[in-house]
């Protein structure tokens, strides 16, 4: 009860140290957020619909890939293989829009993309993930330097793809000169996995094979956006607390006067530093609490802002809200207990000075 009457006894303090703690947590849940939404999101593309990866060998990026498609026959008359697909990713221009994810698949797989309206395409035509449809009003879009009719409309619970669109891999292959970026293959039981893995291994030497869990822990962009989001991430969650410790400390430095007050009273030095430490510790929680929500709030908002395409989505796990959690309470607990501590040692009539002067 005491702690709320001190917090409310200067309410301009205690918004500047209550704002302080929630942008600093917030920065370092957007930013981590973000960064583990989109490995998430390609994780989960590549995952969906197949146990084993082909890419070209050498290559660090599918985007780069080109493995023949004629590969594909030969892989389905394999033993334990249950079914197979080739798939083209690729970026460019669609409309007026700079850019657009752009998937060439085989007609097999068109089948994943759940159809809204309209007709999966045919030679000459394209599907329009719903982010992308909002902004075409025409029967017919330009990508790159080629003219296409759209044929319908699908969704998609991963944002790469219902912010892109779908092709015939034939018409793909024209568009980025290339046979495919990588063929997807599911085998008929997960124990036959590895054994497939060598089978297709022994088809060709100018291809890579992995199982898709392998090909994502290893794929060298997610360690780039890893390794970033890691740095950048770091930085700011070390500013923000180095931040959260600073303006506690000040804060704390501030109040000389009220300690000195409270000593000459026969306060102990105890009961200052138990009092400030349930000041610390519910601003920090509350602060917290109110970051985490408006964190939330944000990320489930930016799948559904158009102009960001549907590419930019966020993932907020568990164990990360607790690191910051306890990352929280203990820098503000630092930068207001130590201070304390030195001021309740201190003469009560020296602390009365400091703090009228």
């Amino acid at each position: 009860m005491i702690a709320f009457k001190a917090l409310l006894k200067n309410p301009f303090k205690s918004g500047l140290i209550f704002s302080s703690i929630t942008i600093a947590v917030m920065a370092i849940f957007l930013i981590s957020s973000v960064s583990q939404g989109i490995i998430g999101m390609y994780s989960k593309m590549i995952k969906t619909d197949g146990d084993i990866i082909i890419t070209q060998k050498g290559i660090s990026d599918t985007f780069f890939s080109n493995v023949d498609l004629a590969l594909l026959s030969q892989i389905n008359k394999l033993p334990n293989v249950k079914s197979s697909y080739a798939m083209i990713v690729g970026a460019s221009p669609v409309g007026k829009m700079p850019i657009v994810g752009v998937y060439g698949s085989t007609q097999n797989h068109l089948g994943h993309y759940k159809l809204v309206k309209g007709n999966y395409p045919k030679s000459g035509q394209v599907l329009l993930g719903k982010t992308i449809a909002k902004q075409i009003f025409s029967k017919t879009v330009k990508i790159g330097n080629k003219r296409f009719r759209i044929s319908g409309t699908y969704e998609s619970d991963i944002g790469f793809e219902e912010g892109g669109v779908v092709m015939n891999i034939a018409d793909a292959g024209k568009l980025f000169s290339r046979s495919a970026s990588f063929l997807l293959v599911s085998s008929s039981s997960p124990d036959k996995t590895d054994a497939i893995v060598e089978d297709i291994k022994n088809l060709s030497d100018a291809v890579e094979v992995k199982t898709t869990k392998k090909f994502v822990d290893e794929y060298n962009q997610f360690k780039i956006i890893e390794n970033s989001s890691l740095v950048i991430s770091s930085l700011a969650f070390l500013m923000g607390l180095m931040g959260i410790a600073s303006v506690m400390s000040m804060i704390v430095n501030s109040r000389k006067e009220e300690f000195g007050i409270m000593r000459a009273l026969g306060k102990s030095r105890l009961f200052i530093i138990k009092n400030l430490f349930y000041e610390t510790l519910i601003m920090s929680v509350s602060a917290y609490s109110v970051a985490l929500l408006l964190s939330i709030a944000i990320l489930q908002t930016l799948p559904t802002i158009d102009m960001l395409q549907g590419y930019v989505n966020g993932s907020l796990s568990l164990n990360m809200a607790f690191y910051v959690l306890l990352s929280t309470i203990f820098m503000a607990l630092f930068g207001s207990l130590i201070p304390a501590w030195i001021a309740a040692k201190t003469d009560p009539v020296l602390l009365i000075n400091q703090g009228c002067s």
